[in-house]
């Protein structure tokens, strides 16, 4: 039967090294990537209080942006 030669294939390409190895690698960067994301994750703000000096703080001036920008928006690259 094709189901049969089908699922002692499938068994023999799991059990591979190379599919185990590729595996393991995978799962130890996963690791280190949610190590790394836990540890460099923004403290939140709530943690630190609020004095009454940032309280009365003025807001900025409604149409003024909080960055400067500037007209020239070239990159240095040519056209064409």
């Amino acid at each position: 039967m094709v189901s049969d030669e089908l699922k002692r294939l499938l068994i023999q390409v799991i059990t591979s090294w190379q599919v185990i190895a590729v595996t393991v690698v995978l799962v130890l960067y996963f690791l280190l990537l949610f190590y790394a994301a836990r540890t460099y994750r923004r403290r939140r703000s709530s943690a630190t209080p609020t004095t009454k000096a940032s309280k009365s703080k003025a807001p900025a001036p409604i149409g003024e942006p909080d960055v400067v920008t500037t007209d020239d928006d070239d990159l240095g690259l040519e056209e064409g």
